[in-house]
This record gives structure tokens, C-alpha cells and sequence, in this order.
């Protein structure tokens, strides 16, 4: 007997790059209802790494949404750093934890969903694949330049262009579409 259970890793960061790059947003909600719908879902890890400054972030409302909505919300803070030029740089990669997490949970699950189009996850996908695990990479190469890296496209049992799920999965706007954009007097047709 197979197992149909089914893992989300999702690189926080990454999924939001892509997203921006396509032009929508995310509803959350939705993309947890459209992979519960797709299986058995056991469950969702969002990755992201935060700054200590980060209370007052746009991320944080989205963290802790997700942590109460059915996300295991997975973060660390990001490190800084001085370049050889003398440039500070600041760094958050989740890359090991994704990675990690991924080996771990293969032995518990039949198919993992990975947010990311990162080429660094070559090898993990490799090693999950090789345990019987399906792998399908969400990400994009619609988006101009393409996002996903061409050999983890080709590795994945399945991938996903992002742009392909825009309409099951993008985040209404709170305005109205009207009010949003209102037309000018003598736009309308007819007139």
C-alpha cells in the first residue's frame, strides 16, 4: 500500500518573489483548501527567517495568521553581515531547514509539495525520491526571467507554474474593484 499523505514546504520568501513576479497575492486559505483538495494533506510548514526589528513587519499579521489557520509556521532570524567592500548585507536563508524537514517527514508521507523553485534543492529532492516519495515543485517560469531553476524543474515527478493556479488561489482585494479604479465620466462604452 502506497501512503497518500501528502507534506507543503513552503519557502516563504521564495513563493512570495514568485508571486509578486506573476502580479497577485496570495490567499492562504485558498491554497490550503486547493492541496487539501488535491489529497491527503498531513501538513503545511511556511519557512521564513524575520529581522529582530520585525514588530511592526508586514510578515508578522501573516505569520500569525498562519500559525492559528493550519500552518506550522518555522522561522529563525536573520543574520547580518559586513561584505568585502564594507557593505552590510542581511541573510535569511531556510534552505536547511526545508531540507531537513523534508528528509525527516519523507518516511511519513508519499508526496511532498515544495514552494520553491531554488536549484539548492536538487539533492533533497534526489534523496526524498529515492524513499518513494512523489515530489511536485510549485514555482514559476512563466514569470520573465523564469523562477525556477531548470534542473529541479526537471527532477520534480510534477511541477507547477504558479501562474497556473493564480485563479484558485489569489487574494481578493478588500476594495472594491469599482472604487479601486474608479472610470472617468465619458469612459463608459455608449458614451
Amino acid at each position: 500500500m502506497t501512503n497518500s499523505k501528502m507534506l507543503l514546504l513552503i519557502d516563504g520568501a521564495n513563493l512570495h518573489g514568485v508571486a509578486k513576479a506573476l502580479g497577485f497575492s496570495i490567499d492562504f486559505k485558498k491554497l490550503l483548501s486547493e492541496f487539501r483538495a488535491r489529497g491527503d494533506l498531513l501538513r503545511a510548514n511556511y519557512y521564513t527567517a524575520l529581522a529582530d526589528d520585525d514588530k511592526s513587519s508586514p510578515i508578522v499579521p501573516l505569520i500569525d495568521w498562519l500559525d492559528y489557520n493550519g500552518f506550522a509556521v518555522i522561522t529563525k532570524p536573520m543574520k547580518s553581515f559586513t561584505d568585502s567592500q564594507g557593505n552590510r548585507k542581511v541573510t535569511g536563508n531556510m534552505d536547511v531547514e526545508i531540507a531537513v524537514d523534508a528528509m525527516e517527514m519523507a518516511r511519513y508521507v508519499g508526496h511532498i509539495v515544495l514552494f520553491s523553485g531554488d536549484g539548492d534543492f536538487c539533492p533533497v529532492v534526489q534523496a526524498v525520491q529515492r524513499h518513494g516519495v512523489k515530489v511536485t515543485v510549485v514555482s514559476s517560469i512563466a514569470a520573465r526571467p523564469p523562477i525556477c531553476a531548470d534542473e529541479l524543474r526537471r527532477l520534480a515527478d510534477e511541477f507547477i507554474d504558479l501562474v497556473d493556479l493564480r485563479m484558485k488561489i489569489t487574494r481578493e482585494s478588500r476594495i472594491p474593484r469599482d472604487v479601486a479604479s474608479p472610470r472617468l465620466e465619458g469612459s463608459f462604452p455608449g458614451r
